[in-house]
């Protein structure tokens, strides 16, 4: 289920890039993201995102940056290592945004994963937005 309100940027999220809109090369699957944006006055829905991946870059590049993820989120997305791809920011609707399911408790409710990276993870991800925007 989508997300209803804007969380804090850091937060670890789902994001659902196949929903339609996008096309290769850019994102088109499901896959983890990094809220980077703050919430906007007057943009309600809608938050800037920083994708996640598994595949490490060929070579180093200023807007990608490399995650030790601990504890790792749920499978398929269980690896200790993830790189942001900052050159691919996207700002996209709440609708294509979840929280990481994890389990149902005693009463078959859904558990969910409320992640956030720290302070410095963070500014480190805006610095490699920045760059792959050329700013």
């Amino acid at each position: 289920m989508p997300i209803r309100y804007a969380v804090p940027p850091g937060t670890l999220l789902l994001c659902d890039y196949a929903l339609g809109g996008f096309v290769p090369p850019e994102m088109v699957k499901r896959r983890p993201a990094i809220v980077v944006s703050p919430r906007l006055p007057h943009r309600d829905g809608l938050c800037a995102v920083v994708p996640l991946s598994t595949t490490p870059p060929s070579r180093s590049l200023d807007y990608v940056v490399e995650l030790i993820l601990d504890p790792i989120l749920p499978s398929p997305f269980d690896s200790p290592m993830m790189w942001a791809k900052c050159d691919m920011i996207a700002t996209v609707s709440f609708d294509r945004l979840d929280l990481f399911r994890t389990s149902r408790d005693q009463q078959g409710k859904r558990k969910y994963l409320t992640r956030r990276v720290d302070a410095d993870t963070l500014e480190r991800i805006r610095l490699a937005v920045r760059a792959g925007l050329g700013i």
